[in-house]
């Protein structure tokens, strides 16, 4: 026989007979890592089959970065070649995980004695294998479980009733045993996949921003970090646990904006906050009149006293007064004339900012190190949390590089992602590191693009990579739904990213419903970019009870801590979604009704799900107003819901079927 075809023979008879496909979860077959959080559940699950009928065995084997210990997990046989198993992550951290599989050759053999013996059929040759499989196991093991192999031989040989010496071979406690110590014949691993794991507020939070510097104690007035402070108990209040500031660094002179983003400034004009640097200072510095970097660190205190933690925005970009054109002009772009290449994105200008080069010669790898020192020395000052501003329009090596140097030092930081662009880009934002990411959400309406948004981002490749974060508005945003719609409008964005995902947030002046924009655009009018906006946060009209009751619902519901696990449920009208959230264990149900017609009364006859329960059509459920608190009992699937959008646009309801 040819000694190619003898040799290729051989190689196939050494291939795996066991297959582990449909890994979950992954990300590009494991060159990055799926999210997870610290204390949560993670479920793993894979198909695994081969051929023939032979019972297999499988596990998921992980160990959580730095930890050098492998620990082991079964994992259970769910039907259909589906196998699955739970890791709970107890910190922060990368783990790294690998699924293996063998033939169970016990189980194998106890699964065709019991059906045998339940048919009646003649076993003894059967028996005399179990014994022949528990001698050879045997003769491998040491210790205890050879002891307890000795003992369960001699209660075997002591076992004349055949009926008995069939128990002690199905017996579960033999079965454990023997797969303590059998050898996992045609073992197969999969290859190592990862988990980034990190910490709560990285998948459940509510975001508050505002600008220090409008927080004046008069109006007029430059705001201080210490006028800041003076806001935390009412911000806490709400149930904000994240204060985010946009960039608190100086700000030049040259170029500097006027209100409304006019070419010429006054004397007195702030300036963009995102033209960062001047004589006083770069990244690394705080505003002066602001005040100074003790006076921030007393703010951060002061802010997780009162339960906050504070987010800065991390923004790289100079205006041309930044130190670093002088210390370092190689990082920057030089035009054929000599001038300096401002930032641009046609046709818009921005004459009082520059962008560095990642990638001129001078910057590889100085620029990349220096801004991760700017990183770290925010963190230093108690900044547990960046915004970054158009990552995307920075290099994705940069990114992947300068989270994992942070994470590795600092596990707690979250990176959240202002990327609004286009769809893989966004989601390899999240494949790269970041925690959290902006979302299309702003500009979803209707009941079937919000519908089919939200289930989207529940499945793969979306649910393992990307964490959305529900703003409702921000600085550089006035959605023109929110321009039209009044306080009704507000209320309803408010309960779609409260209830949608177990990350949202708002820009200050969202309480107070302020919708003035430049007529056809979805920028607001005097935009406190350019100009300081103080406010009266208890104006009449404001919307704070409903915020604080929402952030309140938020917390003590656990089936809203995720944008995961959104199910529609049929509301027969196109102008309100009606969708539910729910635990595993169905302890916590809440039902969300919106309706999505700010101006208007509607009406719908929906389902309540009861099937999710396993209750009849006819069955009883109680149903209990998380706004209100007000309780009562529903007779049947089919009920009929009324929302006048005047008083309020939506409903949250919390099912008891305990009260049925």
């Amino acid at each position: 026989m040819n000694s190619d075809l003898h040799g290729r023979a051989s190689a196939a008879a050494k291939a795996p007979r066991i297959a582990i496909e449909g890994i979950e979860p992954q990300v590009e077959g494991g060159r990055f890592a799926a999210k997870a959080i610290a204390g949560q559940r993670c479920p793993v699950s894979a198909r695994i089959f081969m051929d023939g009928h032979e019972q297999l065995g499988a596990e998921v084997t992980w160990r959580l970065a730095p930890d050098e210990v492998w620990r082991s997990q079964p994992l259970a046989w769910q039907g259909n070649d589906l196998w699955q198993a739970e890791l709970l992550p107890p910190h922060e951290g990368r783990i790294q995980f690998v699924i293996q599989a063998w033939l169970d050759r016990y189980a194998s053999f106890r699964h065709d004695l019991e059906k045998k013996y339940a048919a009646g059929q003649a076993i003894d040759l059967e028996l005399s294998e179990g014994e022949q499989l528990l001698r050879e196991a045997r003769q491998a093991a040491q210790g205890e479980p050879a002891e307890q192999l000795d003992a369960l031989l001699a209660r075997l040989a002591a076992e004349q009733p055949r009926d008995g010496r069939v128990a002690l071979l199905l017996a579960p406690a033999t079965l454990a045993l023997m797969q303590q110590v059998q050898p996992r014949l045609h073992r197969v691993r999969s290859p190592v996949l990862g988990l980034e794991v990190e910490r709560p507020l990285a998948g459940f939070a509510s975001w508050y921003e505002l600008f220090p510097r409008s927080e004046g104690a008069r109006p007029g007035v430059h705001g201080r970090f210490e006028d800041v402070r003076r806001r935390l108990p009412e911000i806490a209040a709400m149930g904000f646990d994240v204060l985010y500031f946009p960039p608190i660094h100086p700000i030049g002179r040259s170029h500097r904006k006027g209100p409304n983003n006019s070419l010429q400034a006054g004397p007195d004009d702030p300036g963009s906050p995102y033209a960062i640097g001047s004589g006083e200072g770069g990244h690394e510095a705080v505003h002066p009149q602001l005040g100074s970097l003790e006076d921030f660190r007393a703010l951060v205190a002061d802010a997780r006293a009162h339960g906050l933690e504070v987010a800065l925005d991390f923004a790289i970009q100079c205006s041309p007064d930044h130190p670093w054109l002088r210390q370092h002009p190689g990082w920057f772009s030089w035009r054929a004339d000599g001038s300096i290449r401002h930032a641009e994105n046609p046709p818009k200008k921005y004459e009082d900012i520059v962008n560095v080069d990642f990638y001129a010669a001078d910057a590889v790898p100085s620029l990349w190190l220096a801004l991760l020192e700017v990183v770290l020395g925010w963190v230093a000052q108690g900044v547990t949390l960046f915004r970054v501003d158009n990552p995307h329009t920075k290099p994705l090596p940069f990114w992947e590089w300068l989270i994992a140097e942070v994470r590795h030092l600092h596990p707690e930081v979250i990176f959240l992602a202002e990327a609004f662009t286009r769809p893989a880009m966004m989601a390899r934002l999240g494949k790269l590191g970041f925690s959290q990411s902006y979302t299309y959400f702003t500009w979803r309406n209707t009941k079937q693009e919000l519908q089919s948004y939200f289930e989207e981002l529940g499945q793969p490749p979306w649910r393992d990579c990307y964490r959305p974060n529900f703003f409702v508005n921000t600085p550089d945003i006035n959605p023109f739904f929110l321009q039209r719609s009044g306080r009704a409008g507000f209320l309803i964005r408010a309960v779609l990213a409260a209830t949608g995902s177990g990350l949202w947030g708002m820009y200050s002046g969202f309480e107070l419903c302020e919708a003035a924009a430049i007529p056809g655009r979805e920028e607001y009018a005097d935009s406190e970019k350019y100009q300081l906006r103080q406010r009266d946060y208890r104006a009449p009209g404001n919307i704070v009870g409903e915020i604080t009751r929402l952030n309140r619902i938020r917390r003590e519901n656990p089936a809203l801590h995720s944008h995961l696990g959104f199910q529609a449920y049929n509301a027969w009208n196109d102008n309100i979604l009606y969708f539910g959230k729910r635990t595993a264990d169905l302890d916590n149900f809440v039902l969300v009704a919106v309706c999505l017609d700010p101006d208007n009364a509607q009406e719908a006859d929906f389902e309540l799900p009861l099937w999710e329960f396993g209750l009849p059509d006819a069955a009883a459920m109680g149903g209990e107003d998380l706004m209100n608190g007000h309780q009562w009992t529903w007779y049947g699937k089919r009920q009929r819901m009324r929302i006048e959008p005047w008083h309020l646009p939506f409903g949250i309801w919390r099912l008891h079927p305990q009260r049925r």
